[in-house]
């Protein structure tokens, strides 16, 4: 028989390190395929929350690099801030350290966790300790610091630190060696790309082995740094409020208007009436017996939603529209940005965009993007909350297909900014099923949906009307030549009458007695920018109108002419020269056809 003196020789307390060691699938270390996808999107995490608060434009560099069977090189290097090196070994060697924790803000990072896992995680797997730089300004030198993790304790250990010289003038850089494969190199690069497109402010510049990719901003505003607030009383439990009491030697009244948001003097007395207690009661010296009343008129009390405006930063509807449209070609996309609500004295913005056409394939379901706090969730797509509601919204009412997800050549967007995001785990891969941010996901979708369908009936009409269109201008030419048969004349030209039917850039050229003469007619309802392509023999030295720049090569000039055309509008030059060569028209938008006509 086993006498419980023995059992309790064999227990001990174990660190939160010893933990998640054993557990680190639990932090999306669950695979060295996904291992290398974690430790990247937890460095760019913290790389982009810290330029965001010192209110610097980011410039990431993450580099990528065998070195040998299976052992991989991670580097992501930032201009931000800098650390400190006092704060330098907690930051990176000892989990559940950091800034923002206890901050009521929309932030990327929460728990402390992230990047502290990713040097345990290279611990683990080759042994090999974090090499971390960093600088805070360019008068002083740069620290650079060998940091492992003591899992017993979790605690950080120092095994070298130095000053340097180093190229930047303030920001961090971390150096990771583990064990992984680069069969998630689609997935990575789909991350990044992701991350570009909810971060239109960053640059981020990667380096996969010998293959460099450049994902360029599209933005040159710093988002707002989102503000701190205090806690919403809607969102507090009983233990919390033991432990706000116990640290106040306010009275009661004055500790909840210091404590809460948007509690002012009426609300706080509408508390403590509901809660039948004095308003000038000490608020360590309550009870338990009357912090549940008090806690019960807290929830029962009218108060107003926390601020959405001052804890949240939204990517906004425009800066979406242009970060989908520099990473995706698409003939439409529309985006949607909700008023700011609460869950659970939470405050929360949801975001959603769609696209439609261009690129993507017209088989299988829609390519959906989900966002956390301006962060791409790649995996357990199927228990987001995201994902149910996408599903829950009937699609057929847009005039799209669906089986669940909505079918066809669509993307859909959706971000959901929160000061504290409800994922369903630490690793942060999904949000959970909350009523009230399901309903604002839905609600932002059925608005894109109607969108969608409008676009889709236009092109729809403008289709059939380009059919008849084009009927009729199959038949024009042959009435042509037949009326010029009956006269005994030439066939008349009729690209115009064409353009105008067709409504058209119709592009001609033709020369006559040496010169040489374009003229662009723009038979479209809108104004159109173009950008007209002459490349012969002939200098256009004495053009009518000035090309834009001319460069000339083994005798061939290329001459370009970029012009607004309103609507109806028409722009013709000509030129002493022989013409012959090759012409061009580009930049037509919403990808309306040219008809280019050579008579020369």
């Amino acid at each position: 028989m086993i006498l419980a003196e023995d059992l309790a020789k064999k227990q001990r307390s174990i660190s939160v390190a010893e933990f998640f060691e054993k557990n680190k699938h639990m932090l999306g270390f669950d695979s060295p395929t996904r291992g290398i996808i974690t430790t990247v999107k937890e460095a760019i995490d913290n790389s982009l929350d810290a330029c965001e608060e010192a209110e610097v434009l980011p410039d990431i560099l993450v580099s990528i690099r065998k070195m040998g069977i299976d052992v991989f090189r991670v580097v992501v290097e930032d201009n931000g801030p800098g650390i400190i090196p006092e704060k330098m070994p907690s930051v990176f060697a000892k989990l559940l350290y950091g800034s923002r924790f206890h901050q009521v803000r929309q932030t990327r990072g929460q728990q402390g966790i992230g990047i502290s896992a990713a040097v345990l995680y290279a611990q683990l797997t080759t042994s090999k300790p974090a090499l971390v730089i960093s600088r805070t300004n360019a008068k002083a030198k740069a620290h650079r610091m060998t940091l492992a993790i003591k899992t017993e304790t979790n605690e950080p250990e120092i095994l070298l630190h130095e000053e340097i010289d180093w190229v930047l003038p303030h920001g961090t850089r971390i150096e990771l060696e583990f064990k992984s494969t680069m069969q998630a190199k689609k997935k990575l690069v789909e991350y990044l790309k992701y991350t570009s497109v909810v971060n239109p402010h960053a640059r981020f510049r990667v380096e996969i082995d010998d293959e460099v990719l450049s994902f360029d901003r599209v933005s040159n505003d710093v988002p707002p740094c989102p503000i701190s607030i205090r806690p919403h009383p809607y969102g507090i439990e009983l233990g919390v409020l033991k432990r706000m009491t116990a640290a106040s030697d306010r009275p009661l009244k004055e500790f909840l208007i210091e404590s809460f948001s948007r509690v002012g003097e009426k609300t706080a007395v509408e508390i403590c009436a509901a809660a039948h207690l004095p308003q000038t009661a000490k608020a360590s010296s309550l009870p338990l017996e009357q912090l549940n009343p008090l806690l019960d008129a807290m929830q029962t009390v009218k108060i107003p939603a926390p601020s959405a405006a001052q804890c949240l930063s939204p990517i906004t509807e425009d800066l979406i529209v242009k970060g989908m449209e520099k990473e995706f070609q698409l003939d439409f996309i529309k985006a949607r940005t909700r008023p700011g609500s609460v869950f659970g004295g939470n405050s929360f913005i949801v975001e959603a965009a769609i696209g439609y056409g261009g690129k993507l394939s017209v088989e299988g379901t829609a390519i959906l993007l989900r966002f956390a706090n301006r962060v791409p969730l790649l995996y357990q797509q199927g228990a987001c909350a995201i994902t149910s509601a996408v599903a829950s919204v009937n699609w057929k009412n847009y005039g799209v297909s669906q089986q669940a997800l909505p079918m066809g050549p669509i993307l859909l967007l959706v971000h959901v900014a929160a000061t504290n995001v409800p994922f369903t785990s630490e690793s942060k891969d999904a949000i959970a099923s909350v009523p009230e941010v399901e309903r604002e996901i839905t609600l932002a979708l059925q608005e894109l949906g109607r969108d969608l369908k409008l676009f889709l009936s236009r092109r729809d009409k403008s289709k059939l009307q380009e059919d008849r269109a084009r009927a009729i201008c199959a038949v024009i030419p042959l009435i042509s030549q037949k009326v010029g048969e009956i006269v005994e004349l030439p066939p008349p030209d009729t690209s115009l009458i064409e353009g105008r039917i067709m409504r058209r850039v119709v592009l001609k050229k033709g020369s006559s007695n040496g010169r040489v003469s374009m003229r662009i007619d723009n038979y479209t309802t809108k104004d159109q920018e173009v950008t007209l392509y002459d490349i012969s023999a002939d200098s256009a030295v004495d053009a009518t109108i000035s090309p834009n720049f001319v460069t000339e090569m083994d005798g061939e000039y290329t001459k370009v002419w970029k012009q607004t055309l309103s609507a109806g509008e028409s722009f013709a030059v000509s030129y002493t020269g022989a013409g012959g060569g090759i012409v061009d028209l580009q930049g037509i938008a919403e990808n309306l056809k040219v008809e280019v006509d050579l008579d020369v």
